[in-house]
């Protein structure tokens, strides 16, 4: 976020304001986010073969909360909806530093 801030002092608002509502067109469909990790672990059956791997998915914040397991058919689905949580905390950090800097300036809209 620091590397942001440098970016934006450079900025006219008009600049600023423009590139936030550009930003905020990024973040897009929204419906389709997790906030989590996904991890893959073998088990071992009752002769100590291993059997698997098997998806769990765990919810933040903080990756508290229980791993729940993920059935084979939705793993990639899982995947992709974590990665446009990722992409959607990225973009909603860049909006707030904009925030930030309008703030600063005494301009916040």
């Amino acid at each position: 976020m620091n590397a942001h801030k440098n970016d934006l002092r450079g900025l006219s608002t008009r600049q600023l304001l423009g590139r936030r509502r550009a930003a905020a067109a990024r973040l897009g469909d929204v419906e389709q986010v997790l906030a989590g990790t996904l991890t893959e672990q073998a088990r071992r059956c009752e002769r100590g073969e291993p059997h698997g791997p098997y998806a769990y998915f765990t919810p933040r914040p903080g990756g508290r909360g229980r791993a729940r397991y993920v059935p084979a058919a939705l793993a990639q689905v899982v995947r992709r909806y974590l990665r446009r949580g990722e992409q959607a905390e990225a973009v909603l950090a860049e909006i707030s530093a904009i925030n930030a800097e309008l703030l600063a300036r005494r301009e916040l809209q």
